[in-house]
């Protein structure tokens, strides 16, 4: 009979902890709102090539009319025409767009450090109030939310500085990008 209450104490904590470990708090590493973007020749953008060959440089992607605009942290602004854009009928850039750039050190288990594509909105304004707010890029590796004057660190997986209030990390999409080719591919 001892025997039995034990095992019974075993399969209540495994049913606890996997309960637990459903928990709406626990995050994943990508977001699962949808994302599309391929850009064959990054070089024809040089502030996007930039961010994608230089560790620490970021620059945000948003489109304007018939082109997409590659923005960095001091204005500078590169446009590729939206025709110029690899299946440019089937992009999606998430909420209010991208901030594409390389980490300045490689995540736990990589070699080098890698190209990183976050939502250029404001993940707690969108996920606390429902409404998306751009955030503005920092020199550094930051960017900043005017609304609810968090920044978030870009190097260290879109998480809040330690001077902004506390809340959830940058959303994040898949991203890959291979010789002068960068694919955004969230689906």
């Amino acid at each position: 009979m001892d025997y039995g209450l034990k095992t019974m104490d075993y399969v209540l904590l495994l049913v606890i902890f996997l309960l637990s470990c459903s928990d709406g708090d626990v995050h994943n590493k990508f977001c699962d709102l949808p994302a599309r973007l391929t850009v064959e020749n990054v070089q024809q953008a040089p502030v996007l090539y930039t961010a994608c060959e230089s560790m620490g440089e970021y620059c945000s992607i948003t489109s304007g009319g018939q082109r997409f605009l590659f923005t960095d942290a001091t204005n500078h602004t590169s446009y590729i025409n939206l025709t110029a854009i690899a299946g440019y009928s089937g992009y999606y850039l998430g909420l209010t767009g991208f901030i594409v750039g390389r980490l300045t050190i490689p995540e736990m288990g990589e070699d080098t450090p890698r190209v990183v594509c976050y939502d250029r909105a404001c993940s707690n304004c969108y996920q606390d109030y429902h409404i998306t707010k751009p955030l503005v890029l920092q020199v550094g590796g930051y960017a900043y939310c005017k609304n609810c004057q968090r920044t978030y660190d870009l190097n260290n997986i879109g998480n809040i500085t330690a001077s902004g209030p506390a809340g959830r990390p940058l959303y994040r999409y898949r991203v890959n990008y291979i010789g002068t080719t960068l694919v955004i591919n969230n689906g």
